[in-house]
């Protein structure tokens, strides 16, 4: 074999062996500096145009290509440096913010009894329509993760979907992580190995549920200073089933229940400790909305009455409220006290989560005798699962129709407008709009008894704040 061999060495400015040699001259140099700081180093900057650099260039370019070329490569260097700046000024919330807001309607052209907000979720954000629910801690969406078949899957379901694997700041809690374990509501004891993701089986009151995993992403807002924000390392359900007529034409769940990974907590903390919803009347059309609202600076507390909101357990997600009584023309009902104990597996809790008012046994018997008294001379008409239903378009008028008060600890009185307590379920048909639960048991003041109210949850202080409202923007 002969030893004699011609060498071809490439040194092109984009070939590999030619890179290594810039990256070893630039070594030798700082090292040469670094032993004799007097020293100074040099390199000739050279222009990308200069064509003797390439020996593949078959003619110089023209002025025109290269301010072409200028142009081209600005506009890309621009792009992203915006999408950076972007990015950093959205990473966290600007000291300056007071609140942010989300819109807020009525699910009835749905055939539903929830209230839909809009919600924004990943990077880059995919846009959902969630159920806003103080009644449950979970935020989650109709969710695929990994899916080989989720285009065909998405044509068979008019929800959205939220495409994990699109979303660069999604990551999946691990089944055996502290949070996982001690931490997060509904997970399954399931664990293959520490790694899995931690799976939760979500049941809620009406029966409904949905199943899937926990993950941690990011929710974009929109802030009072116009900004975009990221709200970050949030936990959310990557949800792969679900089932109920709860869901009817929403792609998942808003968490505003009361818990240290809930939307809700994750919100106000930065942002006064607080927030409130007005709801639209529940028969509202689709293009009429309000607010929901996180932090201070967007309402006055003008009017507002306060009573004290009670948070239970940490596991506990719900919103009690203490309530010493009620009354209809401003005679009080005769209700046991023990009707409204907390500490007898009592008490209320406000919920928009829940269509209807429910109300314990002793407290729906005294509120439905005093109110169909008013209304005996109507037609009765049955009406599932109602037990007072009468013809409303034989001289009904809102004027007959006792008025109802809630009367809170502290001295705050609740009266709801009277379209809330006798509602329209049919033509020409009102119901009284409360159902019974077994007592003792917790008693439930429904969307529908909050309509065209502003309701303030502080957080921070312990109170629940209240007055009435149009609601509509």
């Amino acid at each position: 074999m002969s030893r004699d061999r011609n060498l071809n060495l490439n040194l092109s400015p984009m070939s590999p062996l030619f890179q290594t040699f810039l990256l070893l001259l630039g070594f030798l140099a700082v090292t040469a500096f670094a032993k004799n700081p007097s020293r100074s180093i040099r390199f000739e900057l050279i222009h990308r145009h200069a064509h003797e650099l390439s020996d593949r260039v078959a003619r110089p370019p023209t002025q025109s290509e290269r301010v072409q070329e200028l142009l081209q490569s600005d506009g890309q260097r621009t792009r992203m440096i915006s999408e950076m700046v972007h990015r950093r000024r959205a990473a966290e919330i600007p000291k300056n913010a007071s609140f942010f807001s989300m819109r807020l309607s009525s699910g009835a052209y749905s055939r539903t009894g929830q209230y839909f907000v809009r919600f924004r979720v990943g990077t880059p954000a995919q846009r959902f329509l969630l159920v806003a629910d103080t009644g449950s801690d979970l935020t989650w969406m109709n969710c695929r993760y990994k899916c080989r078949h989720c285009k065909d899957a998405g044509h068979r379901d008019r929800r959205r979907i939220f495409y994990a694997d699109r979303s660069r700041t999604f990551r999946p809690i691990s089944c055996g992580s502290n949070m996982c374990k001690n931490e997060l509501a509904m997970t399954l004891t399931k664990c293959p190995t520490p790694a899995s993701p931690c799976l939760y089986d979500y049941r809620y009151g009406d029966g409904s549920r949905t199943v899937g995993f926990q993950a941690n992403d990011s929710a974009t807002v929109t802030l009072s200073t116009g900004e975009k924000a990221k709200f970050k390392n949030l936990v959310i359900g990557c949800s792969l089933s679900f089932e109920g007529s709860s869901f009817r034409e929403a792609d998942g769940v808003l968490g505003l229940g009361y818990s240290q990974h809930s939307f809700a907590a994750k919100a106000t903390e930065r942002l006064g400790g607080k927030f409130s919803y007005c709801l639209v009347d529940h028969l509202s059309p689709k293009n009429l909305s309000s607010y929901i609202s996180f932090g201070s600076g967007q309402f006055t507390s003008t009017r507002m009455r306060y009573t004290d909101l009670l948070v239970s357990q940490p596991s506990d997600p719900f919103y009690a409220v203490e309530v010493v009584g009620m009354s209809v023309n401003n005679t009080t009902l005769k209700i046991p006290p023990a009707a409204w104990d907390l500490n007898i597996d009592g008490g209320v809790i406000v919920d928009s989560g829940t269509s209807l008012t429910i109300l314990v046994e002793p407290a729906y018997r005294a509120v439905m005798a005093a109110l169909s008294d008013a209304l005996k001379t109507f037609t009765r008409v049955d009406e599932e699962p109602f037990d007072f239903c009468f013809n409303a378009t034989q001289g009904y008028d809102e004027a007959v129709v006792p008025r109802l008060a809630v009367h809170f600890k502290g001295g705050a009185v609740f009266r709801p407008a009277v379209k809330s307590y006798v509602v329209a379920v049919a033509d020409g048909v009102r119901c009284l709009g409360f159902l019974p639960t077994t007592s003792p048991g917790i008693s439930m003041f429904g969307n529908i008894l909050q309509q065209n109210f502003l309701w303030e949850f502080d957080l921070a202080r312990g109170r629940l704040g209240f007055k009435p409202s149009k609601c509509a923007s």
